[in-house]
C-alpha cells in the first residue's frame, strides 16, 4: 500500500494521546505482561496521564529532556508515553553502559529528571557524582521503578510519583514534526550521538512497517529480544503492538536461549523479534523447543544481515518465516525488508512502501545493479538531527536523504543484498570484499556458530582477510578445513588467509559484531 493511502497525522498530533485514543475500548485487555504481572490498556492510560501530570508538577517543562535508564518492564512504556503526553522529551538509554557514559548523557541532554530501575540506581549515583555540577543541579528528581532498598535524597518511588497526581486531562498540543524523544546511537566511533526524533516518526514506522509489512493485529502477542531502548525494540515492543491493540511480553533479563524459550512456551507469543546472533544461539541450543511447543506465526530479524542458512534452518524447524530487514537509529525502524510470503533468504528484501532507496558510488552517482554502493534512504521517519552536532548531522542527513553507512548491492529482482558497513569493507587486490559474505559462508559450516572477518596488513603492507570463528559447543574443525570450505563456495581471493578460533565475539548491547574491536586487538598485537 502506498504511503498516500495512509492518513497523515493531523497538525496537532501527540503520539501518546494517539495510542490511548486508539485503545480506549480495550481497557480490560492486557497491554503488557512482564515478570511481575500484567498491565491492562486501561491501567496504562491512567499511568501515562498521571506520570505526565507528575512531570509537569515537578517543574519539567515542554521539550525539556528526561532520561529513561530502565530495564524492560511495565513501567518503561508508562514512563516513555507519560513524558510524550506531557510534551516532555524522553531519552531512552542503553542499560549496559558505564557511569562515565551516563555522566556524558546527563550533561549532553541537560536532563531535568531521570527514570531509573532500582537495580540501576547505583550506576546512576556514580554517573551523577561524575557529571558536572551544572548537570547535577539540573536534575529536579530521580524517579525509581521498583526500588529494592531505601531511596536516596531527591528520589521518589515511581508508583508513588504517579499516584500523587491526578491524571492530566489533555495532552500537550504538539505536532508530528515536534521533537518527541531521543535515542543515542551506539557510539562505535567517538561519543554516542543523540538522534532527535519526532512524534510523527513513531506513527509512520508503526503504520508502514508494523501494520503494512508485518501485518500485526490485536490478536497478536509480541515478544522482542531487542530491548526498548534500542530503535528496533522500541517499535517491536511499544509503537507497533500498541498501534493495533496487541499484547506485549517484556523481559528484563538478557535474551539468552533459555530465557527466550521460557517466554515462548509460557507466554505463547505469536510474533518474535530477534537478531542473527540470537537466532544462531537458539538453533544451536540442545533444548530448542519443538514446533508444537510454541505459538509463533512470524519472526523478525534486524541489527545485522541474517545469513541465509540461519533463516532456512529456522523455517525448516518451526515452519515460520524470519522477516529480515535493515533499519537504523537515524531512521527509527526498518526501511528495507523481506515480507511475509515474499522472503528471499540471503537478501534484505525490497524497499518498504513509503521509502526510497538509492545506492551511490564514490562519485555520488547511482551505481548499476550488481555493483556495490553506499545506501541512502528517503522516508518519513528520519531523525531531525544529532543534537548539538552540526557536522555529523550534515554528513548523515543530506536534504531529504539519509546516508546509512552501509554497503549494498541491488539484484535484478529489485531485492538488496548486504555487503557490510562502509567502515568494515575491505579492498583485497583492488577489489571490494564484503566481510559479511565471508562470514555468512563460514557460518554454513556445520561446526561454526558465528564468525567475524576483518582486514589485516601482511609483511608487504597488503590487505588480507582474517576470520575470527566461534565453534558450536562440542564441535571440532581446523583452519585448513575452513579455508577449503570457503574456497569451494566463493571466489578464491575472498577466502580468509588467517583464522583464529575464539570463545566469543565482541558485540554491542543490541548484538551487532564490533569488528573495530577486533581491528584494535590486531593492531595492539602487531
Amino acid at each position: 500500500m502506498p504511503m498516500s493511502a495512509i492518513a497523515a497525522p493531523s497538525a496537532h498530533f501527540n503520539f501518546a494521546h494517539h495510542l490511548l485514543e486508539r485503545n480506549a475500548g480495550r481497557a480490560q485487555k492486557p497491554a503488557y505482561i512482564d515478570d511481575a504481572g500484567t498491565l491492562t490498556y486501561g491501567d496504562l492510560a491512567l499511568q501515562v496521564r498521571r506520570i505526565a501530570a507528575g512531570l509537569l508538577k515537578a517543574g519539567v517543562r515542554r521539550e525539556e529532556r528526561v532520561l529513561l535508564l530502565m530495564h524492560d518492564c511495565n513501567d518503561w512504556p508508562a514512563a516513555f508515553l507519560g513524558a510524550l503526553y506531557a510534551g516532555v522529551v524522553p531519552v531512552a538509554l542503553n542499560t549496559l553502559l558505564t557511569a562515565d557514559d551516563y555522566a556524558y548523557m546527563l550533561e549532553h541532554s541537560r536532563a531535568q529528571a531521570v527514570f531509573v530501575s532500582g537495580a540501576l540506581l547505583p550506576v546512576l549515583k556514580q554517573a551523577l557524582g561524575r557529571a558536572s555540577a551544572e548537570a547535577r543541579a539540573a536534575v529536579k528528581t530521580v524517579i525509581v521503578s521498583r526500588p529494592d532498598g531505601a531511596l536516596p535524597e531527591n528520589a521518589q518511588d515511581l508508583a508513588e510519583f504517579a499516584s500523587a497526581s491526578a491524571a492530566l486531562a489533555a495532552p500537550a498540543p504538539v505536532g508530528p514534526d515536534v521533537p518527541g524523544f531521543w535515542l543515542y546511537s551506539s557510539g562505535s566511533t567517538g561519543r554516542p550521538k543523540g538522534c532527535v526524533h519526532t512524534h510523527g516518526n513513531l506513527y509512520w514506522t508503526a503504520e508502514l512497517y508494523g501494520v503494512r509489512v508485518l501485518g500485526l493485529t490485536e490478536a497478536d502477542t509480541c515478544f522482542s529480544a531487542a530491548k526498548l531502548f534500542f530503535a528496533y525494540g522500541l517499535g517491536n515492543g511499544l509503537s507497533f503492538p500498541l498501534s493495533v491493540g496487541a499484547t506485549t511480553v517484556l523481559m528484563a533479563e538478557r535474551p539468552t536461549p533459555d530465557a527466550t524459550f521460557k517466554r515462548w512456551m509460557e507466554k505463547r507469543p505469536t510474533v518474535f523479534f530477534g537478531a542473527p546472533t540470537g537466532f544462531a544461539g537458539m538453533l544451536a541450543a540442545a533444548n530448542l523447543p519443538a514446533k508444537s511447543a510454541v505459538s509463533l506465526r512470524l519472526a523478525s530479524s534486524a541489527g545485522e544481515a541474517l545469513p541465509a542458512d540461519l533463516g532456512e534452518r529456522f523455517t525448516r524447524h518451526f515452519g515460520v518465516e524470519i522477516i529480515d530487514g535493515i533499519g537504523s537509529t537515524e531512521m527509527l525502524h526498518i526501511f528495507l525488508s523481506n515480507a511475509p510470503g515474499r522472503v528471499r533468504y540471503g537478501t534484505t528484501g525490497w524497499p518498504v512502501a513509503g521509502y526510497e532507496i538509492e545506492l551511490r558510488g564514490e562519485d555520488g552517482r547511482p551505481v548499476p545493479d550488481g555493483e556495490i554502493g553506499d545506501l541512502y534512504i528517503k522516508g518519513p521517519s528520519a531523525a531531525l538531527m544529532y543534537w548539538g552536532n552540526r557536522e555529523k548531522s550534515r554528513d548523515t542527513f543530506q536534504g531529504a536523504w539519509t546516508r546509512s553507512g552501509d554497503k549494498y548491492v541491488r539484484n535484478q529482482d529489485g531485492s538488496y543484498t548486504y555487503s557490510g558497513r562502509s567502515d568494515d569493507m575491505l579492498k583485497v587486490s583492488g577489489i571490494y570484499v564484503s566481510p559479511f559474505e565471508v562470514e555468512a559462508t563460514l557460518a554454513q559450516h556445520a561446526a561454526v556458530l558465528e564468525a567475524a572477518v576483518i582486514g589485516v596488513n601482511d609483511a608487504q603492507g597488503l590487505t588480507r582477510t582474517k576470520a575470527f570463528v566461534v565453534l558450536k559447543p562440542g564441535a571440532v574443525t581446523d583452519e585448513a578445513a575452513l579455508k577449503a570450505f570457503v574456497k569451494d563456495r566463493l571466489a578464491p581471493y575472498k577466502y580468509p588467509r588467517a583464522i583464529e578460533f575464539v570463545t566469543e565475539l565482541p558485540k554491542t548491547a543490541t548484538g551487532k559484531i564490533q569488528r573495530f574491536r577486533l581491528r584494535e586487538k590486531e593492531a595492539a598485537e602487531s
